[in-house]
């Protein structure tokens, strides 16, 4: 029997163990970081705004191995639309939906195995990716292109694939977003998601991906602050004992999936859970429910912030509301992943694939369509006007990362003018004005009109109709899940955002390749 003292000191260093905090700073860390590092904290979580440059962000986990030599950095990099470590130039990798489109696992885990060796050698351990999401919903508005597609079958090849690639050279992967989150039109960045499907289809549909990925040893599984009735009506998945203990790690004879890894929450911070039950209770209860890594993501923590967490966590545990061994065990996983990944970094790294993978996977992605009756596309002689029309960005997409095809004409054929036509305008001028606004703008120039996810914007689909009636001529080019028909007289899908993917639509239009 250990003393009250010691027990206190346990507690606290399990506490702190479980809390994945960000932080702000991109040459220096703040300097709370090593400290809580050295008192038990196991790693930290890096966005976008850590990041200037591969070598930048080599330097800053360096400074973190040194205040503890397995620390895990974790990154949530999917590549495609949702990128960190190249968010001020987009992607060098497609990401699912264009991965799923060509639907060769072989090549899907060429290119996680890729992009997990340029994390690792930014000191990156920890990939919270992929999305394993079923994209049911064609409207979902935080899933999208960010799923591999709307099958099952295929949906849980290519997570298996994509883990695979990863762990392969060394990088944890993240399966998420469990119990799948692409049955829903509701970002629960923003509010609440329900599911309102039985356990039969569940089973059936939503986690055969999840499934899969188990049977091939992801290490962590990423929950989803989503409401599934049919397991529990009052709280979210992140939350719920029912879903995280008695779905996700429950044996198969009890009809769970038997997982033993580690369960990262979504970011605790999101509407779905903090709005409700407040940030500090809301760890408790996701620890409690079944979760060992509490992902702190979506502003930089202080150490205010970590010690008052870590603070709720102990005196949880003194009133009895979160078992002293639920937490241990906890933060028992998290130290072992740690050590997985330390172990991992000094393995022999595979060896790299030959050429560019990422732009290969994004030209084979492509699908190309002349509608019925549209004119012959010919490579314009003429610089191109590129008319974009950028939807409201999610938060998980974020509004940094420069998308569309206009840049990479513009290195194919330069000259190339263009200009963004948001929904405030087509507000402002109706959508019959808007496209004789582009119009204008785009003079004699041929036309290229690029749209994202059109079928979820009535704004953008007027406007859209409005330029093909005013110049058939026009290439379409849509950079979200191609759902609406086919339009223009060249219809390409690139099935995301990237930027190889612009490049690689890009190429077609002007009729040359960039290499």
């Amino acid at each position: 029997m250990t003393t009250a003292v010691r027990d206190s000191d346990t507690v606290t260093r399990d506490a702190l163990a479980v809390l994945q905090p960000t932080f702000d700073g991109t040459t220096t860390l703040p300097g709370w970081l090593p400290r809580q590092l050295e008192n038990g904290m196991t790693g930290v979580g890096l966005f976008g705004r850590n990041v200037v440059s591969s070598e930048q962000l080599a330097q800053l986990t360096g400074r973190l191995r040194e205040a503890k030599p397995d620390v895990l950095v974790a990154i949530d990099e999917e590549g495609g639309d949702v990128t960190r470590l190249e968010v001020h130039g987009g992607s060098s990798f497609p990401g699912n939906h264009a991965l799923g489109s060509v639907d060769d696992p072989e090549l899907t885990r060429a290119v996680a195995a890729a992009l997990g060796r340029r994390l690792a050698e930014c000191g990156i351990t920890l990939n919270w990716a992929p999305s394993a999401d079923i994209n049911t919903d064609p409207d979902n508005p935080v899933i999208g292109v960010r799923s591999f597609g709307d099958d099952p079958a295929l949906v849980a090849r290519h997570t298996v694939a994509y883990v695979e690639g990863l762990q392969s050279v060394g990088i944890a992967a993240c399966v998420k977003h469990f119990p799948g989150h692409g049955n829903t039109n509701v970002d629960s960045h923003h509010a609440m998601p329900r599911i309102d499907i039985d356990l039969a289809t569940l089973h059936e549909r939503e986690l055969v991906p999840f499934k899969a990925a188990i049977a091939a040893g992801t290490r962590c599984v990423m929950s989803a602050h989503i409401l599934l009735p049919a397991l529990d009506g009052e709280r979210p998945g992140t939350l719920s004992p029912a879903v995280l203990t008695g779905l996700l790690r429950a044996p198969a004879a009890e009809g769970g999936l038997g997982y033993e890894g580690l369960i990262f929450t979504d970011a605790i911070e999101m509407r779905a859970v903090a709005e409700t039950y407040g940030l500090d209770h809301g760890c408790v209860l996701a620890v409690a429910a079944g979760a060992d890594a509490l992902c702190i993501g979506g502003t930089p923590s202080d150490e205010a912030e970590v010690l008052r967490l870590r603070d709720a966590l102990v005196a949880a545990v003194h009133s009895g509301e979160l078992p002293e061994e639920r937490l241990h065990d906890a933060a028992e996983r998290v130290r072992a992943l740690a050590r997985w990944t330390s172990e991992a970094r000094g393995a022999e790294p595979a060896p790299e694939p030959d050429g560019d993978i990422g732009l290969v996977a994004a030209r084979r992605g492509l699908r190309l369509t002349t509608p019925d009756g549209a004119p012959a596309h010919r490579p314009p002689g003429t610089p191109p006007y590129v008319a974009s029309f950028p939807p409201v960005a999610n938060i998980a997409v974020g509004t940094q990362t420069p998308w569309g095809v206009g840049r990479e004409l513009d290195r194919l054929l330069p000259g190339t003018a263009g200009g963004s036509h948001t929904r405030e305008d087509a507000e402002r001028a109706g959508t019959e004005g808007l496209a004789a606004e582009v119009l204008r703008a785009a003079g004699d120039r041929p036309l290229v009109a690029v749209v994202r996810d059109v079928h979820r914007h009535p704004w953008m689909a007027a406007t859209l109709d409005a330029l093909l009636a005013a110049r058939p001529g026009t290439v379409v080019v849509e950079m979200g899940v191609p759902h609406a028909p086919p339009s223009g007289a060249l219809h390409i899908a690139t099935y995301g955002a990237a930027r190889v993917c612009g490049r690689a639509a890009a190429e077609v239009i002007a009729g040359v390749r960039g290499d």
